[in-house]
């Protein structure tokens, strides 16, 4: 059995991320840490750092871009929580033994260097759960 470590972000779907950024800059006084474009799943993002953990601030590159479905279905909000983990291998596998459904079969790279991997929200109460591995 792998074990959650902690929250490593909670992600918002947005349409402009610069109001976004802006927006939380303002009004929390927020400063984003890490700015990158994920070219694999269609998303820009910034993070923003909160404790331990980040807010991710997700947009999409193109109209296919699953997050580009997510907000023309749904309208900006939640997307998804990242929980970190020892190993993303194991822990995938421990939700793939307990039945789950997976979205990724096998650990893929993520941003900031991490090792993810999502699992589908039909196994998961109705949340998108990505698991993420740091670089070691």
């Amino acid at each position: 059995m792998e074990h959650l470590t902690e929250i490593d972000h909670v992600a918002i779907a947005v349409r402009d991320l610069d109001a976004a950024v802006a927006w939380y800059a303002e009004v929390f006084d927020a400063a984003v840490v890490h700015r990158e474009e994920v070219a694999s799943d269609g998303v820009a993002e910034a993070l923003v750092r909160v404790a331990d953990s980040y807010v991710q601030l997700l947009t999409p590159l193109h109209d296919q871009s699953p997050v580009a479905r997510f907000l023309e279905r749904r309208g900006e909000g939640l997307h998804h929580v990242g929980y970190r983990v020892a190993d993303c291998a194991a822990a995938l596998e421990a939700v793939r033994a307990a039945g789950g459904r997976l979205i990724d079969e096998v650990p893929r790279p993520g941003s900031r260097g991490t090792t993810v991997a999502f699992v589908h929200p039909s196994s998961s109460f109705g949340t998108l759960i990505e698991l993420v591995q740091e670089s070691r």
